[in-house]
C-alpha cells in the first residue's frame, strides 16, 4: 500500500527579513560562536536571593537584584566597587562577574582563584578565606551544612573538614576497586558516587569491583613513544562490575556496608536517605532490567528491611528518579514511573501503598523541581501541551489538581524559588530567541525581565519550519526543515538529513530554530536543505514509542527515517538523486544503517563515533534494548553492521576519536578492515586525543570536514 504523507496541524514557520541581512556565516562562525555570542543571550548567574524574594543575575560588570512581584531591577553592585575592596585587602581581583552568587539576601560569595570571599552589601566589607583545596579533588561534594566535603583520590574516598583536616575513608582503592566515583556507566540516572545524608551525619558512598570487567586498551598517541592507557569497558553479554553501597559514620570514623542480597551483577541505583537518617533507600534492578525493587535498608546494620514497591516489564524498565520525601510529612513520598505507559509522579505512603497518581495522560513529566513552602504543592517540568513543548506545572497532594503556570507555546525552563511562591521562567520557541519572566505560582501573574534579540539577524538565513508528518503506521513524528538561503521554488537542492535517533533523545523541540543548530545555516547559505526528524525510539512519547525499538535497535528507526526521505521526495525543489545524511554515535549507527540497509536512497554520508556491533558496546545500555548477545543472536546479527559492508553504494565517510572510551574506536576500525576485505572503498578520519565527542578548537575542523564533505559530494 503507498503510504500517504499528511503533514500535521502543528507547523511552526519562521520567516527571516531581509533587511540589513547581508553577511555570511563562517564554519567558525557556525561552531565557535553559535553557542555563544551568536547564541541568543542569556542572564548570567541568574537565581533568587536565600532568604527573599529578589531575584539576582549579572549584565556586564553589574550585579543586578530585582522585586519578584514588579520585576523592576536595581545596581546591587559593580565589578569597579569590588574590585577596589579587592585591592585594597591586597587580593588579586576579578576580569568579570563569574561565578556569583548569594549567600543570603545580603551577603556575596565568590572566588579570584585563590581565595574565596564574601562580600556584605550593607557594611559594603570583604571577608576572605583560603580556597576549599578539596574540592579541587575528583568527584569533590559539599555536605549539605557545608562543613565537610567528600571526594575521590586515587580511587579511594577521603572527607575533609573545614580546618583541612582530612579523614581516610577507604584505604584498598585501586584500579579495579574504586570508591565514591558514579558506576554502572551512568546509566539509571547516576551521575555521582556519594550521598550526604540530609543533617551531614553520615556518607552513603559506591565501592565498585571491576576485577572480572575486561581491560580494554586506549592508546596516547601524543606520548613518545605512545603509551597504552588500560581502562575497564564491560561489552554486553560478558562479565560486569559489582557495586556495593557502604555507609560511612562521620563521628565514628568508621563504615558499614548495605546488605543488597542478590546477584553481584545487579544494579543498585536511585539512593536517597530518609529524613531522620535512620534508613537509605536503594532501586535494585536485575541485569536484565525488566525488574526492580525499591528496598529499604537499616543504616545502622545494614540489613535489608522491606521493599516498599517493586515493578516488572516484559521488555525493560528504568528508574531513573530516587524517591522524594513530602516536605513536612516523611511519612509520604513521591515516586516517578512509566508503569501506566508514560512518565509519571506517585505518592505512596512509607509501607508502600500507592495513595494517588497525580499525574496521568498521554504525556510525561520531565524533571522534578520540589516542593512549597508547605508541602502542599510539588512542581516539575512536562510536555503535556505537545511532544516538542515543555511547560513548568504544580499539582496539589491532597486533591490531585494538575496546574500548568507557564505561558506561551514553546520550551520553557523554570527556576523555583526556596518557598515555591515564583519562578523565573527561560521560555524560548521556534521564532523566539529566548524571555525571561518572572511568574507567581498561586496568581499566575507574569512579569518580563529580559527579551533577547536575535542574535544572527545580520545573517543572510534560511527560513525554517517545525512539522508533523506520519510513518507507515500513521504516528505522528516530529520534524523540522531549513531551506536554503535565497530559497527558489522552481530550482532543485540536495538535502543534508542530520539525525541521531536514538534512546534518551529529542533533537526536534519547538525552541529558536526549532532546536537547530548554527552550522544548518551555513549549509543553507551553501545551497542545502538541512532536515531532521525524531523517529520511534526517541525520548518524551511514551514507553510503547519508545519501545518499539526492543531487540532490533535501527530497524524500526529507519523505517521512520525513511518516511522522512518519502516526505522529502513529495517537495517539487528537492532533488531525491542528491540526498545525503549524517549523525554522530547512535547517530553514526543509523548513517550507517541506512547507507547499507538502503543503498542507494543517501548518495553521501558522514557517520562519526559509530556503534557498528552492539555486541562491543557496553553491557548497561545495550543490553536493556537488545538482552544479551547470547540470548538474542538474531537480533545482533541483524544490527551487526559487518554484515553489510558489500551494500554500501555512494560515498561515505567514518570519523572516529582515537581515544574514544564510549564507543571504543575499535568498531570503525573492524567496519574499515572488512570494507578492505570486501574491496569497498571507504573515506576514513580520525582525531587524535578526542574521546566520543572532538570538542574545544578542534570541533571546528570537524565541522568544516563534514560540511565540505557533502559540498564536494553532494
Amino acid at each position: 500500500m503507498k503510504l500517504k504523507y499528511i503533514i500535521g496541524s502543528l507547523v511552526i514557520t519562521a520567516s527571516v527579513c531581509t533587511f540589513a541581512q547581508n553577511k555570511l556565516l563562517t564554519i567558525q562562525d557556525a561552531v565557535w560562536k553559535g553557542r555563544t555570542t551568536l547564541a541568543p543571550k542569556r542572564l548570567a548567574n541568574l537565581g533568587f536571593v536565600p532568604g527573599s524574594n529578589q531575584f539576582y543575575y549579572t549584565e556586564g560588570n553589574v550585579i543586578k537584584t530585582g522585586d519578584h512581584l514588579t520585576g523592576k531591577t536595581t545596581d546591587a553592585l559593580n565589578l569597579t566597587t569590588l574590585n577596589a575592596s579587592l585591592k585594597a585587602g591586597n587580593q588579586d581581583t576579578l576580569k568579570a562577574l563569574s561565578a556569583i552568587s548569594f549567600s543570603d539576601k545580603n551577603t556575596l560569595q565568590f572566588s579570584n582563584g585563590k581565595s574565596e570571599f564574601k562580600y556584605d552589601l550593607n557594611s559594603k566589607t570583604l571577608s576572605p578565606k583560603a580556597a576549599d583545596k578539596a574540592l579541587e579533588n575528583e568527584n569533590a561534594e559539599k555536605s549539605p551544612d557545608g562543613k565537610l566535603t567528600a571526594y575521590t583520590r586515587d580511587n579511594n574516598l577521603y572527607i575533609s573538614a573545614e580546618d583541612g583536616t582530612e579523614k581516610t575513608v577507604s584505604k584498598d582503592g585501586s584500579y579495579t576497586l574504586v570508591y565514591g566515583k558514579s558506576v554502572h556507566r551512568e546509566e539509571f540516572g547516576i551521575s555521582k558516587g556519594t550521598f550526604w545524608s540530609p543533617k551531614s551525619h553520615y556518607l552513603a558512598f559506591y565501592r565498585m569491583d571491576q576485577s572480572d570487567v575486561t581491560d580494554y586498551p586506549v592508546i596516547d598517541w601524543s606520548k613518545y613513544p605512545a603509551q597504552n592507557k588500560n581502562i575497564k569497558y564491560p561489552m554486553a553479554g560478558n562479565k560486569s562490575h559489582y557495586v556495593t553501597v557502604g555507609i560511612y559514620d562521620v563521628a565514628t570514623n568508621s563504615s558499614i556496608y548495605l546488605k543488597t542480597e542478590g546477584p553481584k551483577d545487579q544494579y543498585l541505583t536511585n539512593i536517597a536517605w530518609s529524613p531522620d537518617e535512620k534508613f537509605i533507600y536503594i532501586a535494585v534492578l536485575n541485569r536484565e532490567q525488566n525488574h526492580y525493587k525499591l528496598n529499604e535498608y537499616d543504616r545502622t546494620t545494614g540489613n535489608f528491611v522491606r521493599t516498599i514497591l517493586e515493578e516488572q516489564d516484559e521488555k525493560y524498565t528504568e528508574p531513573l528518579n530516587e524517591m522524594v520525601f513530602v516536605k513536612n510529612n516523611p511519612t509520604q513520598f513521591i515516586w516517578q514511573s512509566r508503569k501506566d505507559g508514560y512518565s509519571h509522579l506517585y505518592l505512596y505512603d512509607i509501607s508502600g501503598k500507592l495513595l494517588k497518581q497525580l499525574t496521568k495522560g498521554n504525556w510525561e513529566v520531565k524533571a522534578q523541581n520540589g516542593f512549597d513552602a508547605k508541602g502542599e504543592r510539588f512542581f516539575f517540568h512536562a510536555n503535556e501541551q505537545s511532544p516538542v513543548n515543555q511547560d513548568f506545572y504544580s499539582v496539589t497532594l491532597k486533591t490531585g489538581e494538575v496546574k500548568r503556570l507557564t505561558y506561551g507555546n514553546g520550551f520553557h525552563t523554570a527556576i523555583l524559588n526556596e518557598n515555591g511562591e515564583s519562578f523565573i521562567d527561560n521560555f524560548t520557541s521556534v521564532n523566539i530567541p529566548r524571555e525571561y519572566n518572572i511568574i507567581q505560582t498561586a496568581s499566575k501573574k507574569a512579569v518580563n525581565i529580559f527579551k533577547a534579540e536575535n542574535p544572527v539577524k545580520d545573517y543572510q538565513l534560511g527560513t525554517w519550519k517545525l512539522f508533523t508528518l506520519k510513518n507507515k503506521e500513521g504516528i505522528d513524528l516530529y520534524a523540522r526543515l531549513f531551506k536554503p538561503v535565497n530559497f527558489d521554488s522552481t530550482k532543485k537542492y540536495p538535502v543534508l538529513v542530520y539525525l541521531y535517533n536514538g534512546p534518551h533523545s529529542q533533537m526536534v523541540t519547538n525552541s529558536w530554530m526549532a532546536g537547530g543548530e548554527l552550522w544548518y545555516q551555513y549549509m543553507a547559505q551553501k545551497g542545502f536543505i538541512v532536515f531532521t526528524l525524531d523517529g520511534r525510539g526517541t525520548s518524551y512519547r511514551g514507553k510503547a514509542f519508545e519501545q518499539a525499538t526492543f531487540r532490533q535497535l535501527g530497524q524500526k528507526e529507519m523505517e521512520d527515517q525513511l518516511a522522512g526521505v518519502d516526505y522529502l521526495k513529495t517537495l517539487p525543489y528537492v532533488d531525491a538523486a542528491r540526498i545525503g545524511v549524517h549523525g554522530w554515535s547512535f547517530g553514526g549507527f543509523m548513517t550507517t544503517s541506512l547507507m547499507t540497509h538502503y543503498p542507494g536512497t543517501y548518495k553521501v554520508a558522514v557517520a562519526g563515533g559509530p556503534v557498528i556491533d552492539w555486541s562491543y558496546y557496553e553491557i548497561m545500555y545495550t543490553e536493556r534494548y537488545m538482552d544479551t548477545p547470547q540470548e538474542n543472536k538474531e537480533g545482533y546479527e541483524k544490527t551487526n553492521l559487518l554484515n553489510r559492508v558489500d551494500k554500501l553504494k555512494g560515498r561515505l565517510l567514518m570519523i572516529h576519536g582515537a581515544q574514544d572510551d564510549v564507543v571504543v574506536w575499535q568498531h570503525s576500525m573492524m567496519y574499515a578492515k572488512k570494507a578492505v576485505d570486501k574491496g569497498v572503498q571507504i573515506d576514513y578520519y580520525m582525531y587524535p586525543g578526542h574521546f566520543h565527542n572532538v570538542l574545544g578548537k578542534d570541533r571546528a575542523h570537524l565541522m568544516e570536514k563534514i560540511c565540505n564533505y557533502f559540498i564536494e559530494h553532494l
